[in-house]
This record gives structure tokens, sequence and C-alpha cells, in this order.
């Protein structure tokens, strides 16, 4: 089932098809679990993908992001000004006070789940501490707002609510990124509506049970001006700042917001 708003489909899930999505969910969650576990100084991008890919096909599920629109890889790994879509490579091998935000998605009997954490390497700077547990917190407070009845700027405002208040609170100059955002999910990893993590609230389709958003916002120490590189995938702080992206696959239900992407 399908529900219309300006002409865009957004797909409701069945209580059953949400629990096919939790299993996709928690497998990502696993995923994303052993590969925060070898994250360490002297291993490489390309080792996190390797294991994140026999994780997900040992479960006999697929990788949703590799092959996706050419993507060549099975997670997007992310270093320091690297926001999102950063390609694993054999040659980025991580050092200590590196951040790496891992995107992951797979694909399990035809249901999406899609999930990022930040990790540090080794001991990181405070400020880095504090720059990701904003983001974390941001995404905590998104999730909060997903609640049947609202709207879907009401998502929006919370995660930029919190932003401004970590900023505050750490007397630093945050960056919420504009160009990207969340995502409905479901029988297609990204659906409609687009999430963006700034915006009044009371805005956007009404939040209705059995919807699947991905929320993921994504924070900058500083501009949030973005740029793509060559590769035509990897996006970067144009001042060089180092960024943060966490993500959770959320069902909206009539007893409030479930997370699907949890261990």
């Amino acid at each position: 089932m399908v529900a219309r708003w300006r002409g865009r489909d957004i797909e409701l899930k069945s209580p059953d098809e949400l629990e096919a999505m939790r299993a996709a969910g928690a497998l990502v969650a696993r995923t994303l679990a052993e590969v925060t576990t070898l994250a360490k100084p002297g291993v490489s991008t390309a080792e996190l993908d390797a294991l994140a890919e026999q994780t997900i096909r040992d479960a006999a599920a697929e990788p949703s992001f590799k092959g996706y629109n050419g993507y060549p890889a099975s997670i997007c790994a992310s270093v320091n000004e690297q926001i999102v879509h950063g390609i694993p490579s054999a040659s980025r091998v991580l050092v200590e006070g590196d951040l790496i935000s891992v995107d992951c998605g797979a694909v399990l009997d035809g249901w999406h789940g899609d999930a990022a954490v930040t990790i540090p390497i080794g001991v990181v700077s405070d400020p880095d501490v504090l720059l990701s547990a904003a983001c974390e917190a941001a995404l905590q407070d998104g999730i909060a707002a997903a609640v049947a009845g609202g709207r879907l700027t009401d998502i929006s405002y919370a995660v930029q609510s919190s932003i401004a208040e970590a900023a505050v609170r750490n007397r630093a100059d945050y960056g919420i990124v504009a160009e990207y955002g969340g995502h409905g999910i479901g029988t297609a990893m990204h659906m409609d509506p687009f999430l963006p993590n700034h915006g009044e609230p009371g805005h956007g389709p009404r939040l209705r049970p059995g919807m699947a958003l991905a929320i993921e916002p994504m924070i900058t120490a500083g501009d949030p001006e973005t740029v793509e590189l060559e590769d035509g995938w990897t996006v970067v702080t144009a001042d060089g700042a180092r960024a943060v992206h966490w993500e959770h696959t959320v069902a909206i239900t009539e007893d409030g917001p479930r997370v699907l992407t949890l261990l």
C-alpha cells in the first residue's frame, strides 16, 4: 500500500513487512558492529569493506550499495573530511586519531536496512569526540520526533535544533550538510520522501504507521559547503574540516518510533 503526497508514492508497510525489515536492519547492525571491532590503526578501508560484504552474504543477503548506480563497494567509508560516499581502498589505511563514518545497507528477502556509525580510530581529539556525540544525539532526537500524526519536517527540525544546542554547549561552529539527507526505505533503498536535516516543523507528508525512514544527520566541524571528488562519489567538506554521519532505519508505528537497525 502507498500513500500519495503531491504526486509521490510513499510506501506503507504492514506489521509483517516491518518485521521483515527488522531482520534486514538487524543484519546491518551486526555488520556495523563487526566493522567497528576491526576498525583500528593499520587497517585499510578495503579490509572493512571485505568484512562487511562477507558478513552480509553469509546471512544469505545482498549488500544494498554494491553496484548501486555503479558504486563499487559494500560500504561507504568516509574518513575525516569526507562526509559521505567515501569509496573503500587498500591504500587508505587508518591511523590514530582518524574519524571514519561507515554507512552500510543490506537487502534481505527483498527488504532493505540502512544505517551508519562514526568510529574513532584509537584516541581522537576532544573536539572530534564532541562532534560525533552531537551528531549521534541529533539522530536520537530526530528519531524521537518520528511520531504518527506529525509531519515529516518535525524530524528535520528536531535534528537541526539538537545540533544548534550542541554547538552552543560545545562552543563550536557546527555545519549541517544541506544537500544530503534521509529518505524513505523499504522495497528499495532510496524512496520518497526525501528527509532534510534542517527546516521548520509542520511541513511535508503526514507521518503514518507503516512508513519507514532512514534518518541520517551529517554535520561538519566548520563550513557545511561540500565538494564532490573526481571519483564521482566521495563528498568532502570544502574547507577540509572534519565531518561525521550517524543513521538508523526507523519505522513509524502506532506505539511510537521503532528503530529497525539495532542489534
